[in-house]
């Protein structure tokens, strides 16, 4: 796996080598649809992980941000890596690795339990702080705006309606907290039967309903019964219908403009799939 180093650059080679010394790769982790190199490291008989950004990278930030903010109620309790080390100008961190079964693709991923977890544990994460910003709902939608600017595959007579609705939509004053940003069964570890959480490089302060976004169009809407028991956890239920529909809206036009950028062509049939249901 020495081969998989080479995706780092030389400054985090060295970094590497000055952390870990004589560590060996396991695996590749990396997702191959963005810059980020993620590899699975041994040391001195501990196991690590180790994700560098490339020269675009805003990831990265954003994870230590999070590790630096936000994770002591995860990390605290065993539920999230622990940070080790890490170097905002050269795009990497490392952390411990956190054992457990992949949610996506298990037998967890039908699980009620397993949501009714990873609602306590979004709870915890919303819960820390909370801030009012009277400019999110027009940054939000210019960002909207500004992926049908952008190329896309979606038609020219469904671009004109997601227009004009974003048009007419309000801008109140919206609440932000500490939100994960990939809230999913992707991002979801199980290890005797407890849920765990990774990857960080999304977490930004948003408004708590966005954390429900990509569970509403996947899990919720294949199984009532996982949105029930994740609402349990959670304690509440943070969708307000104005401020849910204008996010929704602008979650489907990123899903199809951001995976036709990339390519994943089955992530862009089902942002297509959004945006039809939503205007249906």
């Amino acid at each position: 796996m020495t081969s998989a180093l080479g995706k780092l650059s030389a400054q985090q080679q060295a970094l590497v080598d000055r952390w870990l010394p004589g560590a060996v790769v396991e695996k590749d982790h990396s997702w191959g649809l963005v810059e980020t190199t993620v590899l699975e490291m041994t040391c001195a008989g501990s196991r690590f992980i180790v994700k560098a950004g490339g020269d675009d990278d805003h990831h990265i930030a954003r994870e230590l941000h999070a590790h630096l903010n936000w994770l002591r109620p995860w990390t605290s309790r065993g539920r999230a890596p622990t940070m080790v080390q890490a170097s905002a100008d050269a795009k990497i961190l490392v952390t411990r690795y956190l054992p457990g079964e992949l949610v996506l693709g298990s037998k967890h991923a039908a699980d009620p339990g397993t949501y009714r977890q990873a609602g306590e544990l979004l709870a915890l994460l919303h819960s820390q702080t909370a801030v009012t910003d009277d400019d999110y709902e027009r940054r939000a939608s210019e960002k909207a705006l500004a992926w049908l600017n952008g190329p896309h595959r979606i038609q020219a007579s469904i671009v004109a309606r997601l227009r004009a609705e974003i048009a007419a939509w309000p801008t109140p004053p919206a609440t932000l907290v500490p939100t994960h940003g990939d809230w999913q069964p992707r991002n979801w570890l199980v290890h005797d039967d407890v849920v765990g959480v990774i990857d960080f490089g999304r977490a930004a302060l948003r408004p708590a309903l966005t954390d429900l976004a990509r569970l509403a169009v996947q899990d919720f809407h294949r199984d009532p019964g996982l949105e029930a028991a994740f609402l349990d956890g959670y304690g509440t239920d943070p969708r307000e219908a104005g401020a849910w529909r204008r996010n929704q809206v602008r979650e489907a036009i990123g899903t199809a403009a951001w995976a036709c950028k990339v390519g994943d062509e089955a992530f862009e049939a089902q942002g297509h799939r959004m945006i039809a249901d939503l205007l249906a």
